[in-house]
């Protein structure tokens, strides 16, 4: 149990402190483009980078975690992204910025799944979805303390001052690797399966037909879930800005309002995978998800806009704290960091093109469409879902396999 404990506040961190670095560039956003003297396309570009930089660093960290070990890799990504942010706060130019956000990026990349799979190896599977689910939260806390470090920090600091914090992450690091022992199972599997280690990982996750459509439809599910997510919390608040007539702090108090019933959404969906199984927790709150999104668009009042924020947050995001649990019972300890790095990072980037999508639609069309193609969207994932093969029964741990069978 204290092992397990361990690892959920490890990762927790971890994820706490990589929300926290991502949501520093929303909150600089203005001041790095006034302070470079460049236009809003080229700022957007300082996002992009930086999750090119979570693709590629979530699958090289992947590897590496699953070869060497869960907790010396997880510290090193920890080290990277803190080091990143720090150096962006010291950048002359936007190209450096570029550059740093990119390095920033690979060590974000990298701790999500590497975190994602210590816990699922510590704790039961019985369990893990309500430990996936305490992990998945910590983004929801970044985003609060890089609120409150920016409304202290950037009038008196600026900018680069809110980055420079971005080093803290390093002291964390050191304590991580100090009091954290390695994963029981992965040291287990390093025993048993010697000449898996040998394999290229990345090919597993295309190993035969059936795990290639396993991944190509975990993939799609994270898009999904990726796209979602950003496709409302950047445009939600200006839609009910115009729609609405609501003030810009009356949509602050609706961010508030549907993060809160995010958190609250991820909690119960780790619950319900514990006690209901991932394809009936997943089928609910995603048809759940579209229903509520589409409904939003009809939403009047500020008690209907509030409340309506909140049920759509408990659902489109309470399923992001499944991935965790969902990715790493498909696949066996030897390329679970990389199955699940690869997975969710992918649809980081593909996904978080969503918002382009969004905006055209926004400017050409109407709300009620935008909406509805949210609502789409979470109808896909609900398909893949349950086209996925689920069967119940015990892992596939021999050497041909490399998708374990779901309970």
């Amino acid at each position: 149990m204290k092992y397990r404990n361990k690892a959920v506040v490890a990762s927790v961190t971890g994820l706490t402190l990589e929300g926290m670095d991502i949501m520093f560039i929303s909150f600089a956003m203005s001041l790095i483009v006034a302070d470079f003297q460049i236009d809003l396309t080229t700022g957007g570009f300082i996002s992009s980078i930086t999750n090119i930089g979570m693709l590629i660093g979530g699958i090289i960290f992947g590897i590496l975690a699953d070869k060497f070990g869960r907790v010396r890799i997880f510290t090193y990504t920890i080290f990277l992204f803190a080091i990143g942010t720090a150096l962006t706060g010291l950048a002359t130019n936007i190209e450096q910025v570029y550059i740093f956000r990119f390095i920033a990026g690979l060590g974000a990349g990298g701790e999500y799944g590497i975190g994602m799979a210590l816990v699922a190896e510590a704790w039961p599977k019985n369990k893990q979805g309500r430990a996936s689910s305490y992990v998945s939260i910590g983004a929801q806390f970044g985003v609060i303390i890089a609120a409150v470090l920016s409304s202290v920090l950037l009038p008196i600091f600026g900018w680069r001052g809110l980055f420079l914090v971005g080093i803290i992450p390093v002291i964390f690091a050191y304590f991580v690797r100090r009091n954290l022992q390695e994963s029981p199972e992965w040291l287990a599997a390093q025993k048993q399966k010697p000449a898996i280690q040998k394999q290229g990982k990345l090919k597993q996750l295309f190993h035969s037909p059936r795990v290639a459509l396993t991944t190509i439809g975990l993939a799609v599910m994270a898009t999904v879930q990726i796209a979602g997510y950003n496709g409302l919390m950047i445009w939600l608040p200006t839609m009910l800005q115009q729609s609405q007539g609501l003030s810009v702090s009356s949509s602050a108090i609706w961010t508030i309002s549907t993060a809160v019933g995010m958190i609250a959404g991820m909690l119960t969906f780790g619950r319900f995978i514990d006690r209901f199984g991932l394809k009936v927790s997943y089928g609910i709150f995603l048809l759940a998800s579209a229903a509520a999104v589409f409904m939003y668009a009809y939403a009047t009042g500020s008690t209907g806009v509030l409340i309506g924020g909140a049920i759509v947050g408990f659902f489109s995001n309470g399923m992001f704290a499944g991935y965790g649990a969902l990715i790493s019972r498909f696949y066996r300890v030897d390329i679970r960091s990389t199955a699940t790095n690869t997975i969710f990072n992918f649809g980081r980037a593909v996904g978080g093109l969503s918002p382009i999508l969004v905006g055209f639609i926004l400017e050409h069309a109407s709300m009620s469409l935008a909406m509805t193609y949210l609502a789409a969207l979470y109808c896909i994932s609900f398909i893949v879902m349950m086209s996925l093969k689920i069967d119940r029964g015990k892992n596939i741990h021999d050497d041909e396999a490399v998708v374990s069978e779901v309970v």
